[in-house]
């Protein structure tokens, strides 16, 4: 990390593969630095507290609330965003589910199931009602998004044996 002489530095963060030159202030959460530097507007502002999760992006692989997580603080990780997803099983499951209304949520969840089902290939029912109370939907229940991660469970047993 260097400084730009105005109290901003200037880094590489490591984001869906590839290595980002972004300047930042100490004070600037990873979200702030994917939206308005890197265009990665997947994550999406809603509480800006923690409790949403829609801000939800992986940190080397954990889901993590960007919008508490400092942009500094990401040196030397690898962030993955939705958009570094590309035609996983669980975002098939999530259109073939129904799983959303608005959408506002949905990266947010999508993201969280994905490292679950990395995570935790064998969730019960349990787990995964406890994974999925750190998103908030406001729009509709939650049966869809259980019913898509639990075919994403059900259909690939080994889906955690690969490191992400």
């Amino acid at each position: 990390m260097l400084t730009d002489g105005s109290r901003r530095l200037v880094m590489d963060i490591h984001v869906n593969g590839e290595i980002r030159n972004v300047i930042v202030r100490a004070a600037d959460t990873l979200l702030h630095i994917l939206r308005e530097q890197l265009g990665l507007t997947g994550a999406k502002p809603g509480c800006e507290n923690g409790d949403c999760g829609a801000c939800t992006v992986l940190v080397n692989g954990w889901p993590i609330k960007s919008c508490i997580m400092l942009a500094v603080e990401a040196v030397g990780h690898e962030i993955t965003t939705i958009e570094g997803l590309k035609d996983t099983p669980i975002q098939k499951a999530f259109l073939k589910k129904w799983a959303f209304q608005c959408g506002y949520c949905t990266p947010g969840f999508i993201m969280n199931c994905y490292a679950l089902a990395k995570i935790h290939p064998d969730a019960d029912d349990t787990m995964i009602q406890e994974w999925l109370g750190s998103n908030i939907c406001r729009c509709t229940g939650y049966e869809e998004i259980n019913e898509a991660i639990k075919s994403v469970l059900a259909s690939n047993p080994h889906l955690g044996a690969k490191p992400l």
